[in-house]
């Protein structure tokens, strides 16, 4: 097992050794068998239960405020039902999938067999730093793959500890870890692997498609993008507010598919604001040192974030802080909950991802009003929608393209362990979750038997009178 970093030149030729090491494996031996990928799926479910509380702890010490709770139902509860579902499919997923054979090729069969790729990438961001790291890593795994992982330089104490856990749990050749900042990160990203995940930012995920391209070797970019919520004019107001408020304030918005943006009609403004007032108090009663409530990762983000607000108000946005109490003083880079109204568009609030606790409110006062405002931006990662108007959803739903939808509630999409989970355009391509990600991390391979008894000669030359009365034949089928 391999744990570097790249402060000297010889980490970055340790991480080659390693993927040489893999590569090499995989070639020799290209099938994983079931036992061994169960084998595999069940020490890194081991890994995570005995190691829950370690885990929280250094998460929250990379965050400087964030719940072993927070934790564990965004990052751990989420990991587990994965693995649980990957161990229960897993030879399900594997076997053979028989495909049906045109009449002009019978009695021939044909199905297709699912392999291992061989070395698969994973580049994991900061903001659930176990989830998104050993999640890809678990499905990369259970589809037969040797693994390399490169974590966040952005969570030091929570790589460190998954760097240490892998070494204890598995061999050089299955997983490893390489730790480190800009220049590991683009040496991983040059490797020549099968296939490589990442999960980041849509800048950084260009810089990954490009020096993956070099050796041609197939992605998965997880992005993000500015996700946008429509309230309805059929919506419940009161039940919506709460729904949204915890989707933009989950790790203190800090989570990819956070409502980036909210279209209402302008007359629901006020009632609107009103109510996210109280669905922030009921969520986190206070804010300053409420673990509950996560701070901004580090000084740059949080930097990041007030510059953007700054920049709306200065340019006539009106900016209402909703957290509950008084704004008081805190160290802990908790940046309280704010709505934003009356944005200009060229502001980079409405820009830029935000990725942080912060929500444009922007009029909109019919479905075809939002669909256009939708689709005059790059394509979302997730779209909400909010009402009881069934034409109005269908609208919506048929009308936009994005990576996922969640209808009456926001995030729970991800959550639903059946639903393949991914981007379209710029918030990423590809998905995994469930079978969706294992077929992305298998090579589907075609295979045709042919039988004995065949007429497969009668499309060989010398072509003549034979061949035009059976192919005359086989067109008033086809």
């Amino acid at each position: 097992m391999t744990i570097a970093c790249d402060t000297h030149d010889q980490h970055l030729d340790r991480l080659r050794e390693d993927f040489d090491l893999k590569h090499a494996a995989t070639r020799s031996q290209p099938e994983t068998p079931l036992a061994l990928r169960r084998d595999r799926l069940r020490r890194l479910r081991t890994l995570v239960q005995d190691n829950a509380q370690a885990l929280s702890q250094a998460v929250q010490q990379d965050f400087g405020m964030r719940s072993a709770a927070l934790t564990e139902i965004a990052d751990l509860f989420v990991l587990r039902a994965m693995l649980h579902q990957l161990d229960s499919h897993l030879a399900e997923w594997m076997q053979p999938r028989p495909v049906a054979t045109p009449f002009y090729l019978k009695p021939a069969k044909a199905y297709v067999m699912r392999q291992p790729l061989g070395v698969v990438g994973v580049m994991s961001p900061w903001n659930y730093p176990v989830q998104l790291a050993l999640g890809p890593v678990a499905t990369a795994l259970a589809a037969g793959n040797r693994v390399l992982l490169k974590p966040s330089e952005h969570t030091p104490a929570t790589s460190a500890l998954l760097a240490k856990l892998i070494h204890s749990h598995f061999s050089d050749e299955e997983l490893s870890v390489h730790l480190g900042g800009a220049a590991m990160a683009q040496a991983f990203a040059a490797l020549p692997f099968d296939h490589l995940v990442f999960t980041g930012s849509t800048h950084t995920g260009r810089l990954v498609a490009q020096a993956a391209a070099r050796n041609l070797t197939p992605t998965t970019l997880e992005l993000g993008g500015k996700s946008p919520c429509v309230v309805d004019a059929s919506a419940t107001l009161n039940d919506a507010v709460l729904k949204i408020a915890h989707g933009k304030l989950l790790n203190a918005g800090q989570t990819c598919i956070a409502p980036d943006y909210l279209l209402l009609p302008k007359a629901r403004h006020e009632a609107f604001e009103h109510g996210m007032r109280e669905a922030v108090a009921r969520l986190f009663p206070g804010i300053a040192d409420n673990p509950d409530y996560a701070a901004i990762i580090n000084g740059a983000q949080l930097d990041r974030l007030q510059t953007a607000v700054e920049e709306a108000r200065s340019r006539g946005a009106r900016i209402v802080d909703i957290g509950p109490g008084n704004p008081g003083d805190s160290a802990s880079r908790q940046l309280r909950p704010l709505l934003a109204f009356n944005v200009p568009e060229d502001c980079a609030l409405m820009q830029e991802e935000i990725f942080g606790p912060i929500l444009p409110v922007l009029a909109c006062e019919s479905p075809a009003d939002a669909i256009a405002y939708i689709n005059a931006r790059p394509r979302p990662l997730a779209l909400y929608w909010f009402g009881q108007d069934a034409k109005a959803q269908e609208r919506i739903l048929t009308g936009t393209v994005s990576g996922g939808v969640c209808i009456n509630d926001t995030l729970m999409h991800f959550a639903h362990e059946n639903l393949p989970f991914g981007g379209v355009g710029h918030s990423g391509w590809g998905a995994y979750h469930s079978e969706t990600g294992f077929a992305r991390l298998s090579m589907e391979k075609p295979v045709f038997t042919q039988s004995r008894f065949n007429v497969g000669e009668v499309f060989y030359p010398p072509y003549g009178p034979k061949f035009e009365q059976i192919m005359a034949m086989i067109k008033r089928f086809v």
